[in-house]
This record gives C-alpha cells, structure tokens and sequence, in this order.
C-alpha cells in the first residue's frame, strides 16, 4: 500500500513537472510572438511641396459678407499611405472638417473608409458645405454656429472636394482611403508611417489632384526604411 501511494506521487510529481514544462515552452512561444509583432516595419521621409501655392481670391457673394476677416489657409501638406489589402478594422473615431476663419480646418483631411465627418461652424456668421465629387456628393445646406449639420459617412474611397456656397473661396479636400497606414505630412514636408508589416509595399503620396507618386519598397522586419518623394 505505501508503495503504490509513493509510485502515484511520484507520476503525480513528474506529471506536474511535465506540465511546468510545456506552460514554460508556451508561454516562451507567446513571448517571442509578442515580440514579433511588436517588431513592426517604420517609413520616413519628406515629400517635396509645392511652392508659392495661391488660394483663390475672396469674393463676397453677399453685401453684409463684405467686412469679414479671412484668416490663413492651410500650408501645403500630402498624404502618405501604403496601398495594399488589409484586415478589416474597427470603426474609425469621427473626424472632423470645421469653418473657421472662413477656411475649411483642416484644408487637407485623410480618412478611412467607412469613417463619419463633422462639419461644425467656428465662425459668426453662416456657412455652407457642399461637395460634387463622385465619392460623396452632398449638400449640408446653409447653418449657423449654433446648428448642428449632419453627420456623413465616407463610404467610398476617392478625393472629395469641398466647398462654401456663401463663400466661393473656401476650398477643402477629403482623401478617403481603404488602408490604415496613412499620414498627413508637416508644413516642411515630414512624415513618419509606422506600425507597418513587414514585406514588399507600394508608398504612394497624394500631393494634389494631379500629383500621386508611388514607390515600392521592401520593408524587412522591424526595419526604418527611408523614402522621399519628389515630382519630376
């Protein structure tokens, strides 16, 4: 009797050592995957800007918008994305595209598909949004700060033009994008895209409707991968 309970100890034992075993070799595995993944791809790089950009000259459409005080448009800017398939994501957090100074702010949005904008009125007196391009076409009407305009969902990709109907100098773009890795550069042309999987990707820069350069690059794991972007 004292010889079988010691015998079933003992497989007890190694069968618990067994198991420490494999939840060690497990948890090494779970630990060398996170690490993997944590080793995403980076790209950086400046893309050349136009120069001596000029915004459209205002044009009071109405006499008691004659006094307003137009504020600065947006400097030159471009969006930087990586094209390709990728898995389905989350809704996006809204965005939002507001009148302020008599500008659309921001000038240059980049969105996913699928993502809801917002246009609120910063400013005092009445705007209009309205837009014509094939991706969205719509009509937000005319509105005060105080009104809250619809909400729109951008469910097709594209460039959408914005504009101001009291106002026909106001100008605003929407870049709707089916990738996740896509960012808007700063004033001197500086972007960095990061969080990226490892592989051969095409990088593409939307600088304005007639200028998108493209480059493919092979980003290995964990890699900072330098590309620029100049048009000829």
């Amino acid at each position: 009797m004292w010889r079988t309970v010691v015998g079933r100890a003992g497989a007890m034992c190694e069968a618990s050592g067994t198991g420490r075993r494999v939840a060690a070799l497990l948890l090494a595995a779970a630990l060398a995957n996170a690490s993997r993944a944590v080793a995403a791809a980076v790209i950086e790089g400046t893309v050349t800007l136009p120069e001596n950009v000029v915004a459209p000259a205002p044009k009071p459409r109405y006499p008691v918008a004659a006094t307003y005080v137009i504020g600065p448009p947006d400097p030159p800017a471009a969006i930087v994305y990586v094209e390709g398939t990728f898995p389905r994501a989350r809704p996006a957090a809204p965005a939002d595209v507001g009148q302020r100074g008599y500008q659309f702010s921001p000038g240059l949005l980049a969105i996913r598909t699928g993502t809801t904008v917002r246009f609120p009125n910063l400013d005092d007196e009445y705007h209009s949004v309205f837009s014509y391009s094939r991706p969205k076409r719509f009509d937000l009407g005319r509105y005060h700060k105080d009104e809250t305009p619809a909400e729109l969902v951008f469910d097709q990709p594209g460039v959408v033009k914005l504009f101001c109907e009291i106002h026909d100098h106001m100008r605003g773009t929407i870049l709707v994008l089916d990738t996740p890795h896509f960012v808007k550069t700063d004033f001197r042309g500086r972007y960095r895209l990061e969080g990226l999987p490892a592989g051969t990707v095409t990088v593409k820069a939307w600088i304005d409707d007639d200028t998108l350069l493209e480059r493919t690059v092979v980003l290995p794991d964990g890699a900072v991968v330098r590309v620029d972007f100049a048009p000829e």
